[in-house]
Parts: structure tokens; sequence; C-alpha cells
């Protein structure tokens, strides 16, 4: 078992992290939660699918959304094909360390 906090203020709906990510370091980027989702990749399509989805459900990630897993989430975050099993270890290591 992890026993490292996670800072789950950095972790994105998509359950990344942007700290770190060379393309925020460089200034290429604010970061998807400090640009609420508006950010370069997403740029011709306006903002993060992803994100605006956890934000109208009141979840800082989907693993912690009250209809995770939801039937778009594997088509919509498809750069990871393991999103479910990651956002479910994500959302238990968020509830124990809000115990």
């Amino acid at each position: 078992m992890d026993t490292a906090k996670i800072d789950f203020t950095a972790i994105t709906a998509c359950g990344e992290c942007c700290n770190g990510c060379s393309k925020k370091v460089s200034g290429e980027c604010k970061g998807c939660i400090e640009a609420d989702g508006y950010v370069p990749e997403w740029a011709g399509s306006g903002r993060c699918r992803v994100h605006a989805c956890a934000r109208e459900h009141g979840a800082r990630f989907c693993g912690i959304c009250s209809e995770f897993p939801c039937e778009q989430l594997t088509s919509v975050i498809h750069w990871n094909p393991n999103i479910v099993e990651h956002l479910h270890k994500l959302a238990e290591q968020y509830r124990r360390q809000e115990d």
C-alpha cells in the first residue's frame, strides 16, 4: 500500500498532475486547474470536456464523481486505457487522506 500523501489540489479532473509538466514549467500552459480547463491542447474545441464535466458534477476529479465510472469516461480519456482503474485507486487514496 502506498502511504505517500498526494496533493489533491494539484490533481486534474482526469487524474493527472500538471506539476512538473514541461509545458507548465516553460509557461506554454498554465495547467488545467489554473486555466479552468482552457489549455493549449483543447484550443480548437474550447474547454476540456473532462474538466468541464467534473466541475458540473462538483467533483475535484472524475474518480470521486457520484456518476463514476460514467459511460463516456473511456472514450473521452482515450489516452489512458487504464483510466477507470487509475481513477478508482486515486479515489481510494483521496478518501483515506480525507479520513
